[in-house]
Formats: structure tokens, C-alpha cells, sequence
């Protein structure tokens, strides 16, 4: 199991994570589930302890927990967004807790993490978020071919779905300003966003469209990060339908 108190040298192709958390239970599910899914983890018992390691090893993502002995979640990467030199300055960041009210979560967000985890919390769901939070560089394909026939069910439909899609990303490009000023009705299109992106295949626009809707839904705001995430995926995504699929040509 990749799991250490303190992370050897990165391996090639490997994401890098680091799980800080007080409760040794909790610490060992987390790095267990997130090592056994290919993910290399190093772990830290309370917030000045990530902060150090955060400092001097550059992470993919960290996992936070809001309350630490000796900084919490909010202290810690407050800290390293300051510090322009540490290593982790601009790692991903989740926030993980027992208890989340819509305060927390507003200010976690505002704080500048990707996403909330509500412990206790299934793997499966751990997984799909940091999946869906580390952004457009991760090794998901931006159009999943064999996901689109299986959904649409044959070359021809799924194509067709993609062009209709292509259509409302460029509308929705041009309308995303003004909708982050309307949460409910940036829900709303969100809603019906996922489920095109699944029959067209778009699995990572589809994530990002998740964790956007899930911040406006549960803050009744916009966080800025979160916005930003989502529209840099959905020009990755509007690029890759422009270029199409050579294997369905």
C-alpha cells in the first residue's frame, strides 16, 4: 500500500495526495481507500504537521479536516495560498468533516477549497470527488467514446447528440457570466447539462458540472474557484468535440 507519514519520490504517472486528519481511525480508512484506487498518500495528524509537509512536497491534492489541533482546514491552506514558495502553494484542496451546516461550507468554499467531504463518507464518493477536483489535466479522457455508444447506442445518434451539445456548450459559454449571478437557474442548467454530457460521453464536464451545481445548490452562491474549474473543462470540452473522434470517422 503507497501510504507513508512522509511520501518518498513521486512515481511516474502517480498522484501525490496528502490526508491530514486528528482521528488515527479516520486517517488510516482515507489513506487506505485513496491508496488502494492508485494514489500514493502521505498522512499528517494535525495542521501544523500538513503545513509542513504542504511546504516542502509539492502534492496534487490535500485533504483537510476543518477541525484540527494546531490549524484547521481554513488556517492551513490560507497559509499556503500566502506562501507563494511552498511546494503545495496551488494543490488542490478538500475539506473533510463530521459536520458541514450551509456556514462552513460557504466559508470553505470562499477559502478557496475544491469541495466538502462529509465524514463518514463511502469510497466510491471520495474517489468521484477528487476525480472531479483535480481538474482538467487528470488522466480521465475529456470524451469517452465507449461511454457515449453505451448510452446513445449507436455512432450515428451519439454523434448527432454531440453536435446538439457543441451548440448549447457555446450558449452556455456565453451565458455563464450572467447565470453565476442566479444560482437557482445555474442549478437548473446544470441539471440538464449532465445529462447530455452522458450521452455524449462527456464524463469529466459532466463531474465539473456536479461540483458546481452542488456548491450553487447547498451555498445558494457561486464560489469564483468553482466557476473557473467548471468553464476551463467545458472549453476542453468544446475543443475535443470541435476536433471529433477519429475512431468513429
Amino acid at each position: 500500500m503507497s501510504q507513508t507519514p512522509f511520501p518518498p519520490r513521486r512515481r511516474d504517472g502517480q498522484r501525490q495526495l496528502l490526508v491530514a486528519d486528528d482521528d488515527p481511525s479516520t486517517r488510516q480508512f482515507l489513506a487506505g481507500a485513496l491508496a488502494s484506487h492508485g494514489y500514493q498518500v502521505a498522512v499528517a495528524a494535525d495542521g501544523e504537521e500538513a503545513l509542513a509537509m504542504a511546504r516542502t512536497v509539492r502534492f496534487d491534492a490535500l485533504l483537510l479536516d476543518c477541525r484540527m489541533p494546531r490549524a484547521g482546514a481554513i488556517d492551513v491552506l490560507s497559509t499556503l495560498r500566502r506562501e507563494t514558495g511552498a511546494a503545495s502553494h496551488e494543490a488542490t484542496a478538500l475539506a473533510t468533516s463530521a459536520e458541514v451546516p450551509a456556514s462552513l461550507r460557504t466559508a470553505l468554499l470562499e477559502a478557496g477549497f475544491a469541495g466538502v467531504i462529509e465524514k463518514p463518507c463511502r469510497v466510491a464518493s471520495l474517489v468521484d470527488a477528487l476525480a472531479a477536483t483535480l481538474g482538467v489535466g487528470d488522466a480521465m479522457r475529456i470524451l469517452d467514446d465507449d461511454a457515449g455508444l453505451t448510452a446513445a447506442g449507436d455512432p450515428q445518434t451519439m454523434q448527432a447528440l454531440r453536435q446538439l451539445l457543441r451548440a448549447e456548450l457555446t450558449e452556455l459559454s456565453v451565458a455563464l457570466a450572467a447565470l453565476a449571478t442566479d444560482p437557482a437557474e445555474l442549478v437548473e442548467r446544470l441539471h440538464r447539462l449532465r445529462s447530455a454530457c452522458g450521452f455524449c460521453g462527456a464524463v469529466r464536464l459532466g463531474a465539473q458540472a456536479k461540483v458546481l451545481q452542488g456548491h450553487a445548490r447547498e451555498t445558494r452562491a457561486v464560489v469564483p474557484d468553482a466557476l473557473a474549474r467548471f468553464r476551463a473543462e467545458l472549453e476542453a470540452t468544446r475543443t475535443a468535440l470541435d476536433a471529433g473522434s477519429p475512431s468513429l470517422r
